[in-house]
Formats: C-alpha cells, sequence, structure tokens
C-alpha cells in the first residue's frame, strides 16, 4: 500500500502541470512511497497531448494520467482521482503550486503524530515570496453579512487570524483547498467531496463534515509552497457567478433554509447595486434573482467537445 497519492486536476493549464510535477519530484522524499496521479479534466487536445508527452518522455511508472471526456470540476475530477489509489493518505493539489520544501514528509509525520489533524495545508506564499493565507473561516451566515475581520476580533480563539504567519501547527476552521492532505479513511467515512459543487467551498464543505467526526484543519507552517494564485481559473463573472452558486449550496447545506435566504437577499441587493453601477454584474444579478441554484452552475454547461 502507498503511503500518499498525489492528485493534480489539469484544465488548459499543462505548463502549470508539469511545473508542479517537477518540483513534487524534487522535494519529496524517497522514504516516502507515493505516486501522482493526474486528472486531466477535458483540456484542448494541444493542452493534453503536451502534457502526455512530457509524461511519456518522464517514463516513471508512479505518475498516471487520466483523461476525463468531460470536465466535472474540482471535486468531481479529484474523486475520479481516487479511484485509482490505495494509499494512506490523499494530497489535493492544485497544478498551479510549487513545493519549497518536502511538504508531503512534514505533513504527514505531523498527522502522525496527532489523530486530531484531519485534513493539514502547508504555509503557503505568491511568487514574490509574500505570506498567503492558508486558514480560513467557514462560509457562513456571519462571514458573508460581517466579514473575517469581525469575526477575528469577537471571537480570536474561534477564527484565528489568517494573515499571520505561524510558527507552530495552528488549527483553523478549514485549508486552502490549493494543498490538502488527508487521511483516506477519514475521507471515505465522510463521502469525499460533494460532486454537486462543481468549482469553490469544496475544501469548506470537506472541513465542515471532517470536522463533525473530530477532525480538524490545521496549518503545517514548516512544510512551505508557492501558489499562483488563480493562475488556474482565470477570474470572470462566470467564475464570480460559480462562487456564488456554490456559496449559497454550502449555506443551504449546512446552515439551512432560512440562512440560505437571508445570504441570497443580501447579495441580491448587493450585486443589483453593483450592476447598476457596473452593468457586466447583471448576469450574476439574474442568476441570483432566480435563487443561486445549481441548475445556473457551470457543471450543466460542460460538453464533450473541444
Amino acid at each position: 500500500m502507498l503511503d500518499l497519492s498525489i492528485i493534480i486536476i489539469n484544465y488548459n493549464t499543462s505548463n502549470y502541470t508539469i511545473q508542479c510535477v517537477e518540483s513534487i519530484i524534487k522535494h519529496t522524499s524517497t522514504h516516502l512511497i507515493y505516486n501522482i496521479i493526474i486528472v486531466d479534466n477535458h483540456s484542448k487536445s494541444n493542452d493534453y497531448n503536451a502534457l502526455k508527452n512530457y509524461i511519456t518522455e518522464l517514463n516513471n511508472p508512479s505518475i498516471k494520467l487520466l483523461r476525463n471526456h468531460l470536465n466535472t470540476g474540482f471535486g468531481g475530477g479529484n474523486m475520479i482521482g481516487c479511484q485509482f489509489s490505495d494509499a494512506t493518505y490523499y494530497a489535493f493539489v492544485n497544478n498551479d503550486s510549487l513545493l519549497l520544501n518536502d511538504c508531503f514528509s512534514i505533513i504527514i509525520e505531523a498527522m502522525k503524530s496527532h489523530d486530531n489533524f484531519g485534513i493539514c495545508g502547508p504555509q503557503s506564499f505568491k511568487e514574490d515570496g509574500s505570506l498567503l493565507p492558508t486558514l480560513d473561516h467557514f462560509s457562513s451566515p456571519l462571514k458573508e453579512l460581517f466579514g473575517r475581520y469581525f469575526l477575528e476580533i469577537i471571537n480570536p480563539k474561534k477564527y484565528p487570524k489568517r494573515k499571520l504567519e505561524y510558527k507552530t501547527p495552528q488549527r483553523g476552521q478549514f485549508v486552502s483547498g490549493s494543498f490538502m492532505v488527508v487521511r483516506s479513511e477519514d475521507f471515505w467515512s465522510v463521502g469525499g467531496f460533494d460532486t454537486n459543487i462543481f468549482l469553490y467551498q469544496e475544501e469548506t464543505d470537506l472541513c465542515i463534515r471532517l470536522a463533525k467526526i473530530k477532525k480538524y484543519a490545521y496549518l503545517i507552517p514548516n512544510a512551505k509552497f508557492i501558489h499562483f494564485h488563480g493562475a488556474s481559473t482565470p477570474k470572470s463573472i462566470a467564475i464570480k457567478t460559480e462562487l456564488k452558486i456554490s456559496l449559497l449550496y454550502v449555506i443551504r447545506k449546512h446552515y439551512g433554509y432560512l440562512n440560505y435566504r437571508i445570504i441570497l437577499l443580501f447579495l441580491q441587493i448587493k450585486y443589483f447595486i453593483k450592476s447598476i453601477r457596473k452593468p457586466k454584474y447583471w448576469p450574476l444579478f439574474k442568476v441570483l434573482f432566480r435563487g443561486g441554484r445549481l441548475n445556473d452552475s457551470l457543471k450543466h454547461k460542460q460538453n464533450n467537445k473541444e
């Protein structure tokens, strides 16, 4: 049985995926028995072929490339990758990540020593070397209405400061989905990723469910990596709309219908006003006006054509 399966999603960004794989090979200890499973989420042929040619030339039997014939999103793609793993730990790593040290060995050693370390992430840095928060607070009605800073002021124990560089492992509510390590046993015991979510909020949803079985999210600051934040998913109104759809789904799932309606109304008012000033927000407002339901998700707009 493998110690670790590292699962990476590629979607039209093979250049980042290749750099990520090279950094893993360079920095990961040979004492760790691991494989890398790359799930291509129906990239364009030229991008997929570039990745396929790289892996063929690398000729490393521990690297597997899977090809989806439909973009199944972050959670869906990772769930497919898990089906091809027989490892004690899973690592879900964004392809726009570069390891700075032996992250996996450091994190796994910490998890072996603390059974309640349910899902862990390394300290993230931007490409210019500045700190990029790894910990965050659950998407909740309070967070959406009052913001992170307010939560950190009123209850710093429950809501530790995100933008602080910690020296020892620090518990948070969830760790960034750009780099997460979890025991496979714990992952499956809560059902894995919720594939109703196409993009964003997957880590929040997973960490909420893990916390219910007393498996908590921790930052392991001695492990470090660079995240080219947003490089794998360029910003657009469609992506911003997807973020709100996923947010509303998670609010309704974990906080109930009344809280969903409160946050929906809040977002409707916010983006109605924004749409008057900036018409590019009208498509987002229209989706919110319809309730921000999953049937407006990009998931339902995927096809198997390039």
